[in-house]
């Protein structure tokens, strides 16, 4: 929905839902969107964060699935404005893990995949004058596959050559669709300081400038300023907050190397104040098989990272100063209207003041709540079903933003 007073739109990502071909996809839609809408708001039109893997892309391509999605959207007043094009296969219900990451900006899949989602979203979205759209994606690659020779290399390529689709569909079609690509812990973009380094050396350097004004016969001032228009970040609050980055500060940096943040996504994560082997065992709950939950801890001011939980039990177990405190924040997306779970804190604190900036000076069009691990939260933390869930997330925030 449109928040009024330059605060943007504000949606869910689909991705809570299950479904990888376009029928389940579909029926996933059609069993939730309404239900969400009614609870949240049934006057008016709804916007729709929505999740489509490689294979739903691919099929919604063909007239018949196309006007199926209109379809749905027509009857219950809703509309899509951002897509998340970061899961490019399966998302629920078997090991996900690092494999989520893949293919990654290296591989021509990922170039394709992503064209298509922008495709897909030039054609959806609505005529409402400034409205422009957003298509969030993996911060490049896996931390531990981007020290290859060449690999940095291949990635701002293939993102430039993304870049020079995007201008293309923007000549074609009066549509503007920028790629927003999201930090991660443990991935290639995992600090704000890496990802405006990147932009600067990479995506925004005399060498991108040129190639994009070579791939679409712009000039050089006009290749600089599509590189801005349609690159920018998908700045994910669970994952900065994980990082202990400086909520102000962070998006301060991104302001001042020129980078726009497209879609904020509004999460939140489990924060252990004092990390014991008692806390620790309890934690154990959040060890499922399905996705990567990082975890980066602080130590007299130092920071450590792990590539998952049972990573840090571990080096908690080995730890040579047994008694010395330590702060743990775990990649765990957690319901962002809950400031404590099973006995452990959230980063709600890093979410609410995120939000007190928007408010003050609007960081995004486009605000999106992601809590995709409804599946695998300890089953006494779900007793709500998901719609309900949904609905007061975005009733949470909505009321931070306009009251």
């Amino acid at each position: 929905m449109k928040l009024g007073g330059g605060l943007g739109h504000l949606t869910y990502c689909t991705n809570i839902h299950r479904g990888e071909t376009w029928p389940e996809v579909l029926a996933a839609l059609e069993r939730n969107l309404p239900k969400v809408k009614a609870a949240f708001a049934p006057e008016g039109t709804f916007g729709v964060g929505l999740r489509l893997s490689a294979v739903a892309a691919e099929a919604l391509r063909e007239p018949g699935a196309f006007a199926q999605l209109r379809q749905l959207l027509d009857a219950h007043d809703l509309y899509i404005f951002t897509i998340n094009g970061f899961p490019y296969g399966p998302f629920h219900g078997v090991r996900v893990k690092e494999e989520v990451y893949q293919p990654d900006w290296q591989h021509e899949e990922r170039l394709i995949y992503t064209d298509v989602l922008a495709d897909l979203l030039a054609d959806l979205l609505p005529d409402e004058p400034g409205l422009e759209g957003s298509v969030s994606t993996v911060p490049g690659t896996f931390k531990p596959l981007s020290t290859a020779p060449g690999v940095v290399e291949r990635i701002a390529e293939n993102m430039v050559r993304h870049a020079a689709h995007l201008v293309l569909l923007r000549a074609r079609t009066g549509r503007t669709i920028a790629l927003a690509l999201e930090p991660e812990p443990y991935c290639f973009l995992e600090t704000i300081e890496e990802t405006a380094r990147f932009f600067e050396q990479h995506l925004f350097a005399a060498a991108a400038i040129d190639r994009l004004a070579d791939l679409c016969g712009l000039t050089r001032g006009d290749a600089e300023q599509a590189l801005h228009r349609h690159l920018g970040v998908c700045y994910d609050v669970c994952h900065a907050a994980v990082e202990y980055e400086d909520p102000r500060g962070g998006l301060e940096v991104l302001r001042a190397a020129g980078i726009r943040v497209p879609k904020l996504q509004l999460s939140a994560a489990l924060r252990i104040a004092e990390v014991d082997a008692a806390k620790a065992e309890r934690l154990r709950s959040f060890d499922e098989p399905v996705y990567l939950h990082q975890v980066v801890e602080r130590r007299r001011g130092a920071l450590a990272r792990y590539l998952d939980l049972p990573q840090a039990f571990a080096a908690l177990n080995g730890a040579a100063v047994p008694g010395e405190p330590r702060e743990w924040r775990v990649h765990f997306h957690v319901p962002i209207f809950l400031d404590e779970i099973e006995h452990f804190s959230t980063t709600q604190d890093f979410l609410r003041e995120i939000l007190a900036i928007h408010r003050e000076d609007p960081v995004s069009a486009h605000l999106e709540v992601e809590t995709y691990t409804w599946d695998v939260l300890p089953e006494r933390d779900r007793q709500d079903d998901v719609a309900t869930a949904i609905a007061r997330e975005l009733s949470w925030v909505r009321n931070r933003l306009t009251s």
